[in-house]
C-alpha cells in the first residue's frame, strides 16, 4: 500500500495523502523560496470520456517516456466505516492486493513484476484507489490484473490475519511516538472520540478485532461501483487507443446505490482548551495547535494557500524564522491546512526542547494572533512567487499528472481548474489574506494539545493563561495497549 493522495494540504499546494492520523509529510525545507516572475505554464489538457456503464476517464497526455499511469479513484474511505468498525475501509484498500479472483497475494506481485509494472492500493479518508504504472507496451494485461484487484478482491482470512496484526502492531508503536500521540489528540478534540473524524483512520483495536472477511466483502460490494468511481489515465497514450483496454477491464462492472456518509461535526467548545498528555521523561514536548478548518471546496482556497506559507508553509515562513531561526526552539515549526470534501483542519506545530515548552507555546500563540492582521505586500508577493514557481513542479511525471487531475473529480473542480491556478494565485489580495486568517484562525476556538513530561512542563504552561488545562494518560488518548 502506499500513501500518495488522499489528503489534500495547503503548504506549498502539493498533493498528499495521508494512510494514518500520523502519517504527516513536512512542508519542502530543501531550498529557499524562489523570488521573480515564472515562466508560462501551461499545464496538459484534460480530455474526459466516458465507458459503457457511465464511469468517468480523464485522460492527459504526455509522450516523453513510453509509460502511463492508470489510477481507479472511488469516492469513498474512512468516513464511511460502520461506527463499530473503525478502520474498515482504509484495511479493505489495503487487502485489495492480497488476492484477487484465482490469483494470490504472491501470484499477483510476480505477474505485475513481469510486466514490469507496480500496483499499489491505497484507503484514505474519503477515498480509495487502485493505482497502475506500466510500460505502454504491457498496458492490456496490466489492466487485466488491475481490473481483478479492483473488482474481484477474495479477501483471504490469511492476509486479513497478518494485516491486522501490523496495525494493532502500528498502534502499539504509536504509545512512544509524541507526533502520532499529538495528532490522534488533537482530532479527539476537535471532534471528540465518538465520531468517526476523531478516530485514527487506521482504526482502534476494537475495531479491528471486530473486522471479518464479511465486513470486508460488504464494504467493497456496496462502496466499489462505477458510479462512485472514476479512471484516470496519464502517459503516453491517446484515448482512441486506451478506451478499448479500459473498456473491456472496468466495461462490465455494474452500477449500485451508494449511502452517503455522516457529515462529520466539530465538537461543541466554550472557548480554547490545553490538552497535555504525560510521557515521563519526555526530552521533547510535542506542540499541536489548531481548530476545524474549511473544506476543500472553500472560495478562499487561494487565499489560504498564500496565508499557510507565509505562516509556517515554507522555510521563510513566520514560524520557522521565530520558533528555529531566532529563539532555537525546535528544528523545525510548520503549519497546514488538511482539506476534505466534508470539512478540514487547520493546525500548527513543531517538537520544541522540554524546558522551553511555554516560551515555544508563546511564541507560537504570538504568531497565530498576528497573522489576522494584515501581512505586508512584500510577503504576499515573496509568497505568491513561492507557490506559483513551485506549481509546475507537480506535473513532471504521469504519476503526479494523475494525482494532481484525481482532485477535479475527487473535489469536483473546474476541468480549467489548473489553467487558472497561478493567476488565482497571484490575484490573492492582502484584504483577501486577511479576510480569510480572520475566519480560519480564531484564537478563541484554539485546541492546544501538548505531549511531554507533565511535571516538567505543566506549571509553566498554566501560567500563560491559555485555557482550562486537563491531563490525559496515554492510555486515555489510545486505550490499552493491544494484543499483538
Amino acid at each position: 500500500m502506499t500513501t500518495r493522495r488522499i489528503a489534500f494540504a495547503v503548504m506549498v499546494p502539493t498533493l498528499l495523502l495521508a494512510a494514518s492520523a500520523a502519517a504527516e509529510p513536512a512542508p519542502d525545507r530543501s531550498a529557499p523560496p524562489p523570488s521573480g516572475q515564472p515562466s508560462v505554464f501551461r499545464p496538459p489538457e484534460i480530455q474526459k470520456r466516458t465507458l459503457t456503464n457511465g464511469i468517468q476517464v480523464f485522460f492527459v497526455e504526455i509522450h516523453k517516456v513510453p509509460v502511463v499511469e492508470v489510477d481507479l479513484l472511488v469516492r469513498s474511505g474512512g468516513l464511511s466505516d460502520p461506527a463499530d468498525r473503525p478502520g474498515l475501509a482504509n484495511l479493505a484498500a489495503d487487502m485489495l492486493d492480497e488476492g484477487a479472483g484465482s490469483r494470490s497475494a504472491l501470484d499477483i506481485a510476480d505477474e505485475v513484476e513481469y510486466l514490469g509494472a507496480s500496483l499499489s492500493t491505497e484507503g484514505g479518508w474519503e477515498s480509495s484507489s487502485v493505482e497502475l504504472y506500466v510500460p505502454v507496451e504491457r498496458l492490456e494485461p496490466a489492466l487485466d490484473i488491475m481490473a481483478e484487484v479492483a473488482l474481484r478482491p477474495s479477501f483471504p482470512q490469511r492476509e486479513l490475519d497478518r494485516l491486522r496484526k501490523e496495525r494493532l502492531t502500528q498502534l502499539l508503536q504509536w504509545r512512544d511516538e509524541p507526533r502520532s500521540l499529538s495528532a490522534v489528540a488533537f482530532r479527539q478534540g476537535v471532534f471528540g472520540a465518538s465520531q468517526r473524524f476523531g478516530l485514527p483512520l487506521l482504526g482502534t483495536e476494537e475495531g479491528l478485532a471486530a473486522i471479518g472477511r464479511a465486513d470486508l466483502e460488504r464494504f467493497h460490494n456496496t462502496y466499489f461501483r462505477p458510479n462512485n468511481a472514476a479512471l484516470v489515465v496519464a502517459g503516453d497514450v491517446t484515448p482512441d487507443k486506451a478506451l478499448p483496454a479500459l473498456e473491456r477491464a472496468f466495461g462490465n462492472w455494474s452500477r449500485g446505490d451508494i449511502p452517503a456518509p455522516a457529515a462529520p461535526a466539530a465538537r461543541v467548545s466554550d472557548g480554547p482548551s490545553v490538552t497535555l498528555v504525560d510521557r515521563p521523561g519526555s526530552a521533547q514536548t510535542e506542540i499541536r495547535i489548531g481548530a476545524l478548518g474549511p473544506s476543500r471546496g472553500t472560495p478562499e482556497y487561494f487565499a489560504l494557500t498564500v496565508l499557510n506559507t507565509i505562516l509556517g508553509g515554507s522555510f521563510s515562513s513566520r514560524l520557522q524564522q521565530n520558533i528555529r531561526e531566532e529563539h532555537g526552539y525546535a528544528y523545525g515549526a510548520s503549519s497546514r491546512f488538511e482539506m476534505y470534501r466534508s470539512t478540514g483542519l487547520f493546525y500548527a506545530g513543531a517538537g520544541v526542547q522540554t524546558a522551553v515548552t511555554d516560551s515555544a507555546l508563546f511564541q507560537f500563540m504570538k504568531e497565530l494572533n498576528a497573522i489576522r492582521s494584515p501581512v505586508s505586500a512584500e510577503e504576499l508577493s515573496r509568497a505568491q512567487n513561492y507557490v506559483a514557481l513551485s506549481f509546475p513542479g507537480d506535473f513532471e511525471t504521469t504519476g503526479q499528472l494523475a494525482g494532481r487531475v484525481a482532485e477535479i473529480y475527487l473535489f469536483d473542480l473546474p476541468e480549467d481548474y489548473f489553467a487558472r491556478f497561478i493567476d488565482s494565485i497571484r490575484a490573492a489580495t492582502i484584504d483577501d489574506l486577511r479576510r480569510a486568517a480572520e475566519k480560519a484562525i480564531e484564537p478563541g476556538r484554539l485546541e492546544i494539545v501538548l505531549v511531554g513530561d507533565r511535571s516538567q512542563i505543566e506549571a509553566n504552561v498554566s501560567k500563560l493563561g491559555l485555557g482550562p488545562l486537563r491531563s490525559l494518560t496515554v492510555e486515555d488518548v489510545l486505550g490499552k495497549p493491544p494484543k499483538v
